[in-house]
Protein backbone atom coordinates (compact mmCIF):
# COMPACT_ATOMS: atom_id res chain seq x y z
CA UNK A 1 0.00 0.00 0.00
CA UNK A 2 0.96 3.39 -0.74
CA UNK A 3 2.02 5.27 2.16
CA UNK A 4 -0.75 8.04 1.47
CA UNK A 5 -2.76 5.67 1.59
CA UNK A 6 -2.21 4.10 5.11
CA UNK A 7 -2.15 7.97 6.49
CA UNK A 8 -5.75 8.17 5.17
CA UNK A 9 -6.53 4.93 6.40
CA UNK A 10 -5.54 5.88 9.56
CA UNK A 11 -6.81 9.18 9.84
CA UNK A 12 -10.49 7.60 9.26
CA UNK A 13 -9.70 5.03 11.87
CA UNK A 14 -9.50 7.83 13.94
CA UNK A 15 -12.36 9.69 13.21
CA UNK A 16 -14.41 6.34 13.81
CA UNK A 17 -13.08 5.87 17.14
CA UNK A 18 -13.99 9.71 18.07
CA UNK A 19 -17.17 9.61 16.96
CA UNK A 20 -18.18 6.65 19.09
CA UNK A 21 -16.68 8.24 22.49
CA UNK A 22 -19.81 9.10 23.33
CA UNK A 23 -20.98 6.58 26.07
CA UNK A 24 -17.43 5.64 27.11
CA UNK A 25 -15.65 6.28 30.35
CA UNK A 26 -12.51 8.81 30.14
CA UNK A 27 -10.22 5.73 30.39
CA UNK A 28 -11.79 3.79 27.74
CA UNK A 29 -12.21 7.27 25.44
CA UNK A 30 -8.24 7.72 26.67
CA UNK A 31 -7.21 4.39 25.21
CA UNK A 32 -9.31 4.43 22.33
CA UNK A 33 -7.86 8.35 20.91
CA UNK A 34 -4.18 6.93 21.94
CA UNK A 35 -4.79 3.83 20.42
CA UNK A 36 -5.74 6.29 16.86
CA UNK A 37 -3.07 8.53 17.75
CA UNK A 38 -0.53 6.64 17.59
CA UNK A 39 -1.54 4.26 14.55
CA UNK A 40 -1.39 7.45 12.72
CA UNK A 41 1.72 8.35 13.64
CA UNK A 42 3.47 4.43 13.36
CA UNK A 43 1.79 4.65 9.74
CA UNK A 44 3.14 8.44 8.97
CA UNK A 45 6.89 7.49 10.58
CA UNK A 46 6.72 4.25 9.00
CA UNK A 47 4.69 4.24 5.96
CA UNK A 48 3.27 0.23 6.22
CA UNK A 49 1.17 -1.30 8.41
CA UNK A 50 2.92 -3.00 10.64
CA UNK A 51 3.95 0.28 11.90
CA UNK A 52 0.12 1.64 12.51
CA UNK A 53 -0.39 -1.83 14.69
CA UNK A 54 2.70 -1.13 16.83
CA UNK A 55 1.53 2.36 17.19
CA UNK A 56 -1.70 1.66 17.71
CA UNK A 57 -0.86 -0.93 20.74
CA UNK A 58 1.89 1.72 22.15
CA UNK A 59 -0.72 4.30 21.90
CA UNK A 60 -3.56 2.64 23.55
CA UNK A 61 -1.86 1.36 26.21
CA UNK A 62 -0.20 4.77 27.26
CA UNK A 63 -3.80 6.05 26.92
CA UNK A 64 -5.30 4.04 29.03
CA UNK A 65 -2.83 4.77 31.80
CA UNK A 66 -3.13 8.38 31.83
CA UNK A 67 -6.57 8.25 32.83
CA UNK A 68 -5.17 6.58 36.39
Amino acid sequence: MHSTTLRWLAAAALAASLSACGSMSPRERDTAVGAGIGAAAGAAITGDVGGAVGGGIVGGVIGNQVGR
